[in-house]
């Protein structure tokens, strides 16, 4: 039986490693700032030490590859004119091309290991590792302070470091979530005051005239055909949900729920929320009614559930099967806004759409919870006060919610290039021309709803917020997917390099509810303005200008995405053509983009109707190690479409050998051991065949199987071998590589 290494032994051998390459490394800042304002300047006063054997949980991010390259394929893949124009990546290419290499994550969790920390989930597509340790270890191995301080404007403490965190890595890290709690997320939900004046629904269709989610679809979608049949919807939660709620406010709303409703936790954290436990799971069960209500044909709404921004993001971002529809209903307020930008531009270039509440606290200040809606990577939802006809009625008229969120940047995160086009920020909307304006839409928000939560009897017109309105364009988005994939079409994603345009075309008024009425602190005005953005979605209009209508066309896809190969090998991945309404023309295809070396194959190179070709991917040795995406190109019909091929090249590599112990003494008539060990380099990882020896030898495994790295060799000393000193000399060989080692044998009687 072959005997290879334990995974513990391994997994030393990696820490020790680890631990040498980290002490010879400088210790380095992180990409972001993790101290807050208010411990810098003093405002928050200390109050001692965390206790050292505390334990936390925390996330360690790494950075994005090749930032440049990926901002570069985001305007590529968001621009009409480009031949890349909605080729969205999937997870794994996401990670090939601009993930953490393996070799950095591997390195992350053995510096974790090796400091003393429990790694307790993440992975490299969601390039990050969650972590449990102590504070003492965290102090360590960060080299920072971990303090309590008495929070400036709040009646409690919170814990947080002293000083930005450095690492011994020769790697660089971006972002280590969950070292204060400082910020403490918050659902943008509000409950009417008994004091407060706000109009009831009197229109909607659930118990007390309030409105369903169902009134929402009738209202915005105005229509029946799309349901959001084979689309997912994702939420981000802070906090879990009781199923019960959800089939509470279907029974007394009188409707069948048939999408699955699926909690993934994405750091451990709990997928139970009991009122009896302390627990509020109305915005969690809110945010599911409303996006199903929207789309009551999607197949799973996924609830993902998380204690820190890092690893809910990561999570959304990395699931199987990927939700391409995305809402948050929760602000947070990390120390550095841009803490969540790979994550937000990882979903654009997986064509996913993530939609951010506005908050409900008037216009934007630095005084309320507004991250992440005053992102530019984000698609922020605003709020507005809608009357229908009647229950289950079309779209009667809107107004700004007065109490929604809107308005220029306070952080001064800088304004993106589709609000700089001619005609969006004006006098008349008080808009910033230097930082990001919001909202991008809106949808209801008033106190108009119908609300099952924490177990107890359901509420009618208590609650409001663009809490709603952002899972209801969620839900919206996923109709226009199911449009888009019916046509054969991608999806949207990220829309506001699409609605700004629109918004200043012809078609404005067809596509968007334009609300001109209203004011959060800035005016509604004609057009884009910072109370309701453009507006409410208008029936299928916009769906139709998002995603197109029913043509002819044909999708190319490939299986794998990614192929790695050594140098002098080669690898397959088959390309399939898919058509749709109709589509009879014959499909050639072409590749592109393979480096010097390379020879791509294509088998067959045309297709008609539904098929599939096999590309073959031949790498000659010359060929440079790298990551190089191919571009398969499929031409028919007057259509051009593409799909891509990432082609990892790894090198051969080599090996050595050595003899452990290299010097043994045998008495003549008996015999002795010592072991052979393989040492790879370069990727290495063949079989490696030992022979030679001088004197009687054997070895145990021969060959060395692929990585495996030790041989026992066994030498049998006869009684006619001379006393003294004898030199052995083993060879290992694989392919044309040749390697040897020499032992020293003293023979003694």
């Amino acid at each position: 039986m072959i005997r290879r290494p334990s995974a513990f032994l391994l997994t030393m051998a990696a820490i020790i490693l680890c631990a040498t390459i980290a002490s010879q490394a400088q210790s380095q800042t992180l990409l972001t700032h993790h101290v807050r304002q208010v411990v810098l300047n003093g405002q928050a006063k200390s109050l001692g030490r965390l206790p050292a054997t505390q334990s936390l949980h925390f996330d360690i991010v790494l950075p994005l590859r090749d930032q440049a390259g990926l901002e570069s394929f985001l305007r590529a893949v968001y621009d009409p004119s480009s031949s890349s124009y909605r080729h969205f990546l999937t997870v794994e290419d996401f990670t090939a091309r601009f993930g953490p290499s393996q070799q950095d994550y591997n390195a992350l969790i053995h510096f974790a290991t090796a400091s003393g920390f429990t790694v307790l989930g993440g992975s490299r597509d969601s390039m990050d590792v969650q972590l449990k340790g102590s504070v003492s270890a965290i102090e360590a191995a960060f080299h920072v302070k971990m303090n309590v301080y008495q929070h400036p404007t709040e009646d409690r403490t919170f814990y947080a470091p002293d000083r930005e965190p450095s690492v011994d890595l020769s790697i660089q890290l971006w972002h280590i979530s969950g070292l204060d709690n400082y910020s403490i997320p918050r659902p943008a939900l509000q409950r009417r005051s008994p004091q407060g004046v706000r109009s009831n629904a009197t229109t909607g269709s659930c118990p007390g005239q309030s409105f369903c989610g169902s009134d929402m679809r009738a209202a915005y979608y105005e229509s029946t055909a799309l349901t959001g049949s084979g689309q997912n919807v994702g939420l981000l939660e802070y906090l879990g949900f009781d199923i019960a709620d959800v089939n509470t406010y279907y029974k007394n709303a009188n409707q069948t729920r048939t999408a699955a409703v699926v909690g993934i936790s994405t750091d451990g954290s709990s997928l139970s929320c009991l009122a009896s436990q302390g627990c509020d799971d109305t915005e969690q069960t809110l945010d599911i009614t409303q996006s199903a209500g929207m789309a009551p044909g999607v197949t799973t709404v996924y609830v993902f559930v998380g204690n820190t921004d890092t690893a809910l993001l990561g999570g959304m971002s990395s699931d199987t099967p990927l939700p391409l529809n995305l809402s948050s209903s929760w602000t947070w307020s990390p120390a550095d806004p841009k803490t969540d930008d790979p994550y937000f531009q990882k979903m654009q270039a997986q064509g996913q759409s993530f939609f951010q509440a506005a908050g409900d606290s008037d216009s934007w200040n630095k005084n309320n919870d507004l991250y992440p809606s005053e992102d530019p990577n984000v698609i922020c939802v605003g709020g507005t006060d809608l009357n229908t006809t009647g229950p289950g009625g079309d779209w009667a008229s809107e107004v700004g919610w007065v109490d929604g969120g809107g308005g220029i940047s306070p952080d001064k995160l800088a304004i993106p290039s589709w609000q700089q086009l001619p005609g969006v920020i004006t006098s008349a909307n008080k808009g910033s021309t230097l930082y990001r304006n919001g909202p991008d839409v809106s949808a209801n928000s008033n106190f108009t709803f119908y609300v099952c939560a924490d177990q107890t009897t359901c509420s009618e017109n208590l609650y409001g917020g663009t809490s709603f309105a952002a899972p209801m364009w969620a839900g919206y988005l996923a109709l226009a997917n199911q449009q888009a994939a019916s046509n054969g079409n991608p999806p949207p994603g990220f829309i506001n390099p699409v609605i700004y345009p629109l918004g200043l075309g012809s078609d404005y008024d067809t596509d968007f509810h334009d609300i001109t009425s209203g004011n959060n602190g800035f005016p509604a005005t004609i057009g884009y303005d910072l109370d309701t953005g453009w507006g409410s979605p208008n029936g299928a209009s916009l769906i139709n200008a998002l995603v197109g209508t029913s043509v002819p066309s044909f999708a190319l896809s490939s299986s794998p995405g990614s192929i790695t190969v050594k140098q002098g090998s080669s690898g397959t991945s088959t390309i399939t053509s898919t058509v749709f309404s109709g589509f009879d023309s014959t499909v050639n295809l072409t590749a592109s983009g393979q480096p010097s070396g390379v020879t791509a194959t294509l088998k067959p190179t045309s297709i008609t109707g539904d098929g599939t070709s096999t590309l073959t991917l031949a790498v000659a040795s010359t060929t440079a190690a790298g990551v190089y995406p191919i571009t398969i190109t499929g031409v028919g019909g007057g259509l051009t479409e593409t799909t891509t091929v990432t082609l990892t090249v790894n090198a051969t590599g080599s090996f050595t050998i050595a003899a452990n112990p290299s010097s043994i003494t045998i008495a003549q008539g008996s015999s002795g051991t010592t072991s052979i060990v393989v040492t790879p380099s370069g990727g290495f990882d063949a079989a490696v065949t030992l022979s030679g020896g001088g004197k009687p030898a054997t070895y145990s495994p021969n060959p060395i199987p692929a990585g495996s790295t030790t041989s026992t060799m066994t030498i049998v000393v006869g009684k006619q071998i001379t006393v003294g000193t004898h030199s052995i000399v083993v060879t290992g060989a694989s392919g044309s590589l040749s390697e040897t080692a020499t032992i020293t044998v003293t023979v003694i009687k």
